[in-house]
C-alpha cells in the first residue's frame, strides 16, 4: 500500500510489486510494476516523481522525468527507471522507487493565433537577464 512517509510530505511512496529480484543494468531502462491501478478524480492528475534518495545514493531516475498517470487510465502503474550509474542496481519487491503526488489541474482554451501580447520579457529565452 502507498504510504505518506511524514506528516509534511507531498509525495507518497511508490513500491515495486515484483516475483523475484530485478536487475536493472547500468545505464539501461525497464519498466517496473507496482501492482497499483488508481481511480483519479476528474480534474487531478498523480504525477510520478523520483526519490531523491535513491537517484542521490545509486543514481536510479525517472526515464521521463515526471509522468502523469491521467483520470481516465485504468492499467496497472508501473514505473520507467533509469539506472544512470555505472554499477548495476537489484529492485527488490517492496522497494520504494517512486514517489507520486496528486495535482489539481486545469485544462487550456487552446486557440490559434497570428499575434500574441507583448512583455517586457517578451521572446528572451535562456539567461537573457543575465547572471
Amino acid at each position: 500500500m502507498p504510504a505518506y512517509q511524514t506528516e509534511g510530505a507531498a509525495g507518497f511512496d511508490i513500491a515495486a510489486y515484483l516475483k523475484e529480484p530485478f536487475l536493472l543494468k547500468a545505464g539501461a531502462r525497464a519498466l517496473i510494476p507496482t501492482g497499483l491501478f488508481f481511480e483519479v478524480p476528474g480534474g487531478y492528475e498523480v504525477q510520478i516523481r523520483a526519490r531523491s534518495g535513491l537517484a542521490i545514493r545509486s543514481g536510479i531516475g525517472l526515464v521521463n522525468g515526471i509522468g502523469t498517470i491521467d483520470s481516465d487510465y485504468r492499467g496497472e502503474i508501473k514505473i520507467p527507471l533509469i539506472n544512470w550509474d555505472s554499477h548495476d542496481f537489484v529492485i527488490h519487491d517492496g522497494d520504494r522507487i517512486a514517489q507520486a503526488v496528486l495535482s489539481h489541474y486545469e485544462r487550456a482554451d487552446l486557440q490559434l493565433t497570428e499575434e500574441l501580447s507583448r512583455t517586457e520579457r517578451d521572446d528572451g529565452g535562456f539567461g537573457h537577464t543575465g547572471v
